[in-house]
């Protein structure tokens, strides 16, 4: 990858506002090539889908073709592109039959611009006529086959959002009339209006679950309910606010499908995810005779939706469950991605089990009466997407953060984002044993700061620990010289211009050393045998595990950051 970029290619990157290009066309159209060179010119990541799918099943695509037949490929190939467009920003070149299937076109339009490399058949068959790599080339007379399937695929890949020819002869050429293209497109392809509702899919083979994302979707659960799981009964587990505010018309929609339904109420507040609580909670569930076919639903915020999962998780060895969140915070990361749990005295969220939704309903409507400081922490963990692997995600947050915070259209696109980074990184590591640890970014340092403070929320709540924490892995990051102090500046300058701490002494009346907050991070999920792990960053958008960190280097830094104004 280039380390400049060209004014042009800068202003199309900003314009894309974090979408992909997506190069779509027949075997031979030079979409790999090409599609390298364009993403240098960008200063963008390139991926080739038929290498990620060859990965991903350790095959080649003629051995796929050969051992599990074309039906098979064409179901990967699904799946892989649309975690791949859900990941991030990229150039992305497509197998030939890609752009046929009706979910890779809609999920191509939702994430990225597509590009039809419109080649004629005489420039195919010289390109192709060599290459053994073509199962569908196999064939008694390829060159007609190859013809047969132009014509064919032609008026499909017609519907792609701008279409460039494809010639023999330098790439460069080829590349220049795609930035062309897109210079003077831009502003009709990518519209300024955000969308006011959306869809985001987890992909987790035949647990795979939507989330759906937009307004009065609390009123219309019983619609969705009865949609997917017909004649399932629902114990519905809410707290005391939301039983006032929302339980109402949650139960008029059950009613509405005739769907039974019994509420369980607990206290709000971080103190619920307890033993106590979970037990009771569990035993209401046995008493309203809910049926292992039968439906737990979470009408809450993060400490409902963990302590109803688990519970679901438990009861009966396992009964549906799907989460409706209600704060900001659970809507873009604790409602998906199946980590239930409660609290032990030793520590946050140390009893529990990953444990999937069947659906997820964010209804951004109950957000209106969400009060402004949990509103702050929830855009806490927005931020923390842009900066594991979304750079620009980071770039559009700090442009529209106030559009974000007025409950503004932008506001289903943040989550809808949000929603679909943490989908990608679950569909790839379900259970944390590899890159799924990047999404508790910040989180080392925030839950030894809420274990300290006894889960106290008057003092510190999840998301402003999660604030506190993002700014401390960054500037502990340059602080050990794998980030600039730049970056890190940036990160704590925008916290702060949205009202949300960035230091541990921000926190009211904190009193304690940097030993205890040591011992308290001894505690964390991520420790492995008795050796720290951080999630620290060598940039914006560039977030990575580091393992063993040295406990003295983790105290001076302590130490260095409780001295702070």
């Amino acid at each position: 990858m280039l380390t400049e970029v060209d004014p042009r290619a800068a202003s199309i990157v900003r314009q894309l506002r974090g979408r992909s290009i997506v190069l779509v066309g027949m075997m031979g159209s030079g979409k790999t090539s090409v599609g390298r060179r364009l993403a240098q010119r960008l200063g963008l990541d390139f991926v080739d889908a038929d290498h990620e799918i060859e990965a991903a099943a350790g095959m080649t695509i003629p051995e796929i073709f050969s051992r599990n037949g074309e039906n098979y490929f064409r179901d990967g190939e699904r799946r892989v592109m649309a975690r791949l467009l859900a990941e991030k920003q990229r150039v992305l070149a497509t197998g030939g039959g890609a752009f046929m299937q009706v979910q890779t076109r809609e999920n191509i339009a939702r994430h990225g611009i597509s590009v039809w490399l419109n080649a004629d058949v005489d420039v195919l068959a010289r390109r192709v006529r060599k290459r053994t790599n073509r199962p569908i080339l196999h064939t008694a007379n390829p060159e007609e086959t190859l013809r047969k399937l132009i014509d064919e695929r032609g008026p499909i890949y017609a519907q792609a959002d701008l279409s460039v020819v494809s010639i023999d002869g330098p790439h460069d050429v080829v590349v220049d009339a795609i930035l062309d293209k897109l210079s003077n497109s831009l502003d009709r392809l990518v519209h300024q209006e955000t969308p006011t509702q959306a869809t985001v899919r987890v992909e987790l083979d035949e647990r795979a679950y939507d989330i759906i994302i937009g307004q009065d979707l609390i009123a219309s659960a019983g619609r969705h309910i009865a949609a997917l799981f017909p004649k399932s009964a629902c114990a519905i587990v809410t707290d005391e606010n939301l039983a006032r505010e929302h339980l109402p018309a949650l139960e008029r929609g059950l009613d509405a499908h005739g769907i039974r339904h019994a509420r369980i109420v607990i206290t709000p507040g971080e103190p619920s995810k307890c033993w106590s609580t979970f037990a009771r909670v569990c035993d209401d569930i046995i008493a309203a005779k809910m049926e292992r076919g039968d439906l737990v639903v979470a009408l809450g915020g993060g400490v409902v939706g963990d302590l109803a999962g688990f519970a679901a998780a438990t009861v009966r060895r396992g009964m549906r469950f799907v989460q409706i969140p209600t704060s900001l915070l659970a809507q873009v990361d604790s409602s998906v991605g199946g980590k239930t749990a409660i609290n032990s005295e030793h520590g946050k969220n140390l009893i529990g089990a990953f444990y999937q939704p069947s659906l997820v309903l964010a209804d951004t409507g109950a957000l209106a009466t969400l009060p402004p400081r949990e509103f702050r922490a929830g855009y806490a963990e927005i931020v923390k997407y842009g900066l594991i692997d979304d750079a620009p995600f980071f770039d559009w947050l700090t442009t529209h953060w106030q559009a974000i915070f007025a409950r503004g259209p932008e506001l289903v696109e943040a989550i809808r984002k949000s929603c679909a980074s943490k989908a990608a990184v679950v569909a790839r590591d379900e259970t944390e044993q590899g890159d799924r640890a990047l999404l508790n970014l910040g989180h080392t340092f925030g839950h030894a700061l809420e274990t300290l403070l006894h889960y106290d929320s008057e003092r510190l709540v999840h998301g402003e620990g999660v604030a506190i924490g993002v700014a401390c892995a960054a500037r502990f990051s340059a602080k050990l010289g794998y980030a600039n102090a730049a970056d890190a500046e940036r990160v704590e300058a925008h916290l702060r211009e949205c009202g949300l701490p960035s230091s541990i002494t921000h926190i009211k009346g904190w009193n304690h050393g940097p030993d205890q907050i040591l011992e308290a991070m001894f505690q964390d999920k991520k420790v492995q045998r008795g050796s720290l792990t951080f999630i620290l960053m060598h940039g914006i958008g560039r977030s990575f595990i580091a393992r063993g960190v040295d406990a003295a280097q983790v105290r001076e830094f302590l130490t260095e950051e409780l001295a702070r104004s």
